[in-house]
């Protein structure tokens, strides 16, 4: 995340300006960690195809949630078992975008199971 504060930081320096350019920030969300991976790759190359700077991706924490169900549906308490969810979440910021881009990412089809958010 330094990283990317850097860039803009330089940007701003370089070029005099006070106010930044609008950023794009994208969240994506999915519980396999394979199908998330495929799918920010996907997205960081066709971005790259349409000529915008990108900071990414950066992982998040994941939330992982647990649940204890009892083994047995009569009696012995203490016989359980344990499940768990993994959810998976990485973020990519696109610090300099064009008309190009926004198209190509409203284009694209992403694998079932990836939740996009989508923030200006």
């Amino acid at each position: 995340m330094k990283k990317c504060l850097l860039i803009e930081l330089k940007q701003l320096l370089g070029k005099g300006e006070r106010m930044p350019k609008q950023k794009i920030r994208i969240k994506l969300k999915a519980y396999d960690h394979k199908i998330i991976d495929q799918s920010v790759k996907r997205i960081i190359e066709t971005i790259e195809r349409t000529g915008a700077k990108i900071c990414g991706p950066i992982p998040l924490p994941t939330k992982i949630s647990r649940f204890t169900v009892i083994k047995s549906p009569h009696a012995d308490k203490d016989a359980r078992e344990q499940f768990e969810i993994r959810l998976h979440k990485r973020l990519i910021d696109i610090l300099e975008s064009n008309p190009k881009t926004v198209d190509a990412l409203m284009g694209m089809n992403l694998p079932t199971g990836v939740h996009v958010e989508v923030k200006l």
